[in-house]
């Protein structure tokens, strides 16, 4: 195995960018994957052991998970549920995501990497958007939360459909992302220490 082999790292630069993906929205990547695994065989390579996810049953499930939870997200109150266990499974989706991705890699390098890469990308992502909800629930009484969630899921499916259609644009708007999480990141939590009403 050769990290620096094109097909390696080209897997690396879809799977950092589903993983990202992930970080926004949990099951539209992995939705996005069964497509691609399904009617683009020919085309996306896949962990051999990943294979199953191109299947009907694996589409159709993910599919109605990820309307479901596209959904979920215009409710008031739920949205900010769903926020407190976001974290966790968007860290799940992304570890998979990559896991499933990454080819001619050992076991332990695949998982290994996955976990850091794949999975910490989509918690760093998460943690952010969780935090700027939190924002706008206590400085709109939760009526900005229409346009996070719009935005969470915009930028989840441009990340998503960019993946596939060339890999390394998709790593660079990752990175371009995770500057912007950063900041973002810094300043919700400022805005959220300054003013402690924020909390409640």
């Amino acid at each position: 195995m050769d990290f620096f082999d094109t097909s390696t790292i080209m897997s690396f630069f879809l799977g950092i960018g589903l993983a990202a993906s992930a970080g926004f929205r949990v099951f539209l990547p992995l939705f996005a994957l069964s497509l691609g695994a399904h009617f683009g065989a020919d085309v996306l390579n896949l962990n051999e052991s990943w294979q199953w996810v191109g299947s009907w049953p694996a589409m159709i499930t993910l599919g109605v998970a990820t309307l479901i939870e596209i959904a979920a997200y215009y409710i008031p109150v739920v949205d900010n549920l769903l926020d407190s266990i976001a974290i966790p499974l968007a860290a799940i989706a992304g570890t998979v995501l990559m896991a499933s991705t990454l080819l001619d890699m050992g076991e332990v390098a695949t998982w290994a990497l996955a976990i850091i890469a794949g999975g910490g990308t989509a918690a760093a992502v998460s943690g952010t958007t969780a935090t700027t909800r939190a924002v706008s629930t206590g400085t709109t009484a939760g009526t900005g939360n229409f346009l996070v969630t719009t935005g969470e899921t915009a930028a989840s499916s441009v990340l998503s459909i960019t993946s596939f259609i060339w890999a390394p644009l998709a790593f660079v708007l990752v990175v371009i992302t995770l500057y912007l999480v950063y900041r973002l990141w810094k300043k919700s939590k400022k805005i959220l220490l300054n003013d402690p009403s924020q909390n409640r």
